[in-house]
């Protein structure tokens, strides 16, 4: 069965936590590489794309999830039209996600999209990247593959302000609880709005571009 709840929904293949997909894959493991090579090639293009006149808006957000994943998936770049959870998190309703997206975007806009980030100090930027890091992962828009679009999205915002792609490896290194420090912070960011644990690792992960 799937790793989430939900209230209906007919993407993963019956009895299954695979997402029915456009290459007919009913392998976990080699799902998973089809998504990371997807991921790897998204890094190199979007990167390689940035440029003054980038908008770190919600239709650049939604381009990530679609051009990165429709070779793969029919549901990419759309947002989910179903309630779901996973564990004891509730994400946002289906109902609200939309009005609650536009409502997390037009803060962003309120900060310039974080383009104007680079003379913050690391504290203040890993605190304003964690908030609406937060916020995203709490509203969960996509039916699967969130939190790697949401670190994407924000890796771009980082690099954009002359630091490297934030550094999540030792944050999604497994623990002794099974579960990630990065999802043991997501946790927190869904049932108590708190994002300070996410915010220590942004910080821990964030370094300059050409600093050793």
């Amino acid at each position: 069965m799937s790793k989430y709840q939900f209230t209906e929904s007919n993407i993963y293949l019956p009895g299954t936590d695979i997402p029915r997909n456009r290459l007919g894959i009913e392998k976990p493991d080699l799902l998973h590489e089809v998504e990371g090579a997807l991921l790897q090639q998204a890094y190199t293009r979007f990167i390689t794309e940035l440029d003054p006149s980038v908008r770190f808006d919600e239709n650049y957000f939604i381009s990530l999830h679609r051009d990165t994943y429709e070779s793969l998936y029919e549901w990419a770049g759309l947002y989910r039209t179903v309630d779901m959870s996973k564990g004891g998190s509730l994400f946002c309703r289906a109902a609200y996600l939309e009005q609650e997206a536009h409502r997390v975007f037009r803060e962003l806009e309120q900060e310039q999209y974080m383009k104007q980030a680079a003379d913050l100090t690391v504290e203040k930027f890993a605190e304003r990247l964690a908030h609406y890091q937060s916020e995203l992962i709490a509203l969960h828009p996509f039916y699967e593959l969130n939190g790697r679009i949401t670190r994407l999205f924000f890796d771009l915002i980082a690099v954009y302000n002359g630091y490297e792609p934030i550094d999540y490896s030792q944050a999604l290194a497994e623990g002794p609880s099974g579960l990630n420090a990065y999802i043991e912070a997501s946790i927190l960011c869904v049932q108590r709005a708190d994002s300070s644990r996410l915010q220590q690792i942004i910080q821990q992960g964030l370094q300059r571009t050409g600093l050793a």
